[in-house]
């Protein structure tokens, strides 16, 4: 069968999840929309998307869309989708949603809505009164916008970013799929160095490893579509014989991340070997702003403590003054991501451009350097302010002393 599919990303990312699509899946059937991304395709596709979607948060199937200003329109629109053709008699079919704009806008009575009509869909169509739903997950989701009802049935479970590598992260984590997407814009494929300062749980310097071996970051989990009758179970395993036949696994890489937490290291270890890239990425215990760029070309890639959940913002400026003057003069292209507004004045060097990107829900700039340094523009570093340079020591050794709270 043919199905219409729809990717959620984090915004900022859906133009990188369309080119994931056109060019790594072959596809020419896609649409890219504020926050989400449309395609289409076969079983097969889905699960592709599934495996290998570095960007993508899900991978969900279109069950149909419909006016819906009225709760029996909605109980009505929702009970002719052919709701017969995905859900087996034994499936747990749960319902989540939402509303914008609409004049539905309570969710908990939309959601007892959706769920009345799908089950006397099924009831009549199995000839049943009573769902035990003990068998396969099928999670109904449900979007009302600008008074039109669209209905999904997620094939993921787990959201992608959910590798099956970050069982545990630090205090700060970067969301896997952002990660992935930081390495893309950077365009590192696995040539000349790739380095990470602070590099926390390792999931940038894992995710570029993942990049450059074209290891699919979908292979050490399950996906909730894995157990539906309608998807075949051979084409699941061909899928991931393709995965694993496509890896390179003869090449050797210069992938390495610092920090200067030894547990993060130890951590950032951990999780490399679970994400079976321990042999191509490499982590040691390094203070950032002690390390010697000036010589070094390649990719830096960083996600510095901006003073949300690691220090407050006047250490968290500090820090960042004192690393953007060791890496100024650095050859090195770099990519740095914050929230602070004023990151160029305390990094010291105007970007050659920014990008807007959401690390969760916390709006944040990719910050790119790419000239070389001579052409760099340098900005007079700002100063933290009186009552930041108070705490500025304070909160610098509480940060490199995290592990023995």
């Amino acid at each position: 069968m043919n199905y219409e599919f729809c990717c959620p990303t984090l915004f900022g990312l859906e133009g990188i999840v369309g080119d994931e699509l056109r060019h790594n899946g072959g596809l020419t059937d896609v649409r890219v929309e504020n926050g989400r991304v449309f395609f289409s395709g076969d079983e097969h596709t889905l699960a592709w998307a599934n495996l290998w979607l570095r960007c993508a948060e899900r991978v969900l199937i279109k069950v149909g869309e419909f006016p819906a200003r009225t709760f029996e329109e909605l109980f009505e629109g929702v009970y002719e989708l052919p709701w017969l053709d995905y859900i087996e008699k034994d499936c747990a079919f749960p319902v989540k949603g939402y509303a914008l704009d609409s004049q539905l806008h309570s969710i908990p009575d939309c959601q007892s809505i959706v769920k009345k009509a799908i089950v006397k869909s099924l009831a009549e169509s199995y000839g049943i009164t009573w769902f035990e739903e003990t068998g396969a997950r099928c999670q109904v989701q449900f979007s009302i916008v600008h008074d039109v009802a669209t209905l999904y049935l997620d094939t993921s479970g787990a959201g992608l970013h959910k590798r099956g590598y970050r069982a545990n992260a630090n205090e700060a984590p970067l969301r896997e799929t952002l990660a992935a997407a930081m390495v893309q814009i950077s365009r590192f494929r696995g040539r000349g160095e790739f380095f990470d300062p602070f590099c926390g749980s390792g999931t940038i310097p894992i995710e570029a490893a993942m990049i450059a071996m074209n290891r699919a970051p979908g292979l050490m989990r399950s996906f909730d579509a894995e157990k539906w009758d309608f998807v075949a179970p051979e084409i699941w395993r061909q899928e991931r014989e393709r995965a694993l036949d496509v890896i390179y696994r003869d090449r050797t890489y210069d992938i390495h991340g610092g920090d200067i937490d030894p547990a993060c290291v130890e951590l950032s270890i951990e999780n490399a070997k679970k994400a079976g890239v321990d042999h191509t990425v490499h982590f040691e215990e390094k203070d950032a702003c002690a390390c010697r760029l000036k010589n070094r070309e390649g990719t830096l890639i960083a996600n510095p403590p901006y003073g949300e959940r690691m220090m407050d913002v006047n250490a968290a400026r500090k820090l960042l003054r004192n690393f953007g003057t060791a890496a100024a003069l650095s050859p090195m292209k770099q990519y740095i991501i914050s929230s602070d507004e004023k990151f160029e004045e305390f990094y010291g060097i105007k970007a050659d451009k920014k990008r807007k990107l959401y690390n969760g829900m916390l709006r944040c700039n990719l910050f790119m350097y790419y000239q070389p340094p001579e052409k760099r523009k340098k900005l007079r570093t700002a100063q933290p302010t009186n009552r930041g340079r108070k705490n500025v020591a304070k909160n610098r050794k509480n940060y490199q002393n995290k592990r023995d709270k």
